[in-house]
C-alpha cells in the first residue's frame, strides 16, 4: 500500500479566525485525532493532492515536529463555490484499534459475457471495511472470469482477506454484464423465427 509523506506545521491558534488566516496564507488547516491526543496543524495543497485526488486508497505519513505518524484521510471539507480544500480530518492508526474505511474494488480475470459483446457496468466502486492497521488493505478483488451476459456479481463474491470485515450488505451488486440492444434484438428475432 502506497504511503504519501505529508509535512505539517503545528498550529498554536485554532478557531475560525485562525483558520481563515491560515487559508489566506495558502495553508490548509488539519486535525489529527485517534490515540491519546488531538493535534492541530497546517499543510499545503501540494502535500495532500496525491492523497485526495486519486481513486486509490493511500496512507498518509504525517511529519509533525520531527515525529512521523501514520494516518488515513477521514474527511475533507470543500469550499462550496471554489471547490478548494478548506479542512482535512486525519485519523491516526493505532495498532490493534479497529478502523472503518472505504477501499476501491478491482476486477481480475476477463468476463465471458464481455467477450460475447456485453458491457461491464460497475455499480459499486468502493467497499466499506472494518479492520485493524496491521490487516489493512489498499484494495479488494473480485474475480469476473465466470460473469456471463445478463449476470451480476455481488459483495458476497469478493475474495476474503484475513482480518478484514466487509460492512456492505452481501447481496449488493458490484457489477453486471449488460446485454447490448443489438444482441437483445437479435435474440428476439431468433426466438420469433423458431416459433
Amino acid at each position: 500500500m502506497e504511503s504519501i509523506a505529508v509535512s505539517g506545521q503545528p498550529r498554536t491558534e485554532t478557531g475560525k479566525k485562525a483558520s481563515n488566516k491560515d487559508r489566506a496564507n495558502q495553508n490548509i488547516p488539519c486535525v489529527l485525532y485517534g490515540g491519546d491526543e488531538v493535534q492541530h496543524f497546517t499543510t499545503t495543497f501540494n502535500q495532500v493532492k496525491p492523497l485526495i485526488y486519486t481513486p486509490d486508497f493511500k496512507l498518509a505519513e504525517i511529519e509533525l515536529g520531527g515525529t512521523k505518524l501514520k494516518a488515513i484521510v477521514k474527511d475533507v471539507q470543500w469550499h462550496p463555490v471554489t471547490d478548494e480544500v478548506i479542512h482535512i480530518d486525519f485519523l491516526r492508526l493505532v495498532d490493534g484499534h479497529p478502523i472503518k474505511l472505504q477501499v476501491p474494488v478491482r476486477f481480475k480475470g476477463s468476463s465471458p459475457g464481455v467477450k460475447l459483446g456485453g458491457k461491464l457496468i460497475q455499480n459499486l466502486r468502493r467497499i466499506k471495511i472494518k479492520t485493524t492497521p496491521e490487516h489493512m488493505v489498499g484494495e479488494l478483488f473480485l474475480d469476473i472470469s465466470k460473469l456471463e451476459l445478463g449476470h451480476s456479481i455481488r459483495v458476497r463474491d469478493i475474495e476474503p482477506n484475513e482480518g478484514v470485515e466487509i460492512m456492505n450488505p452481501p447481496a449488493t451488486p458490484v457489477a453486471l454484464v449488460e446485454i447490448p440492444r443489438a444482441l437483445r434484438s437479435a435474440a428476439a428475432a431468433e426466438a420469433k423465427e423458431a416459433k
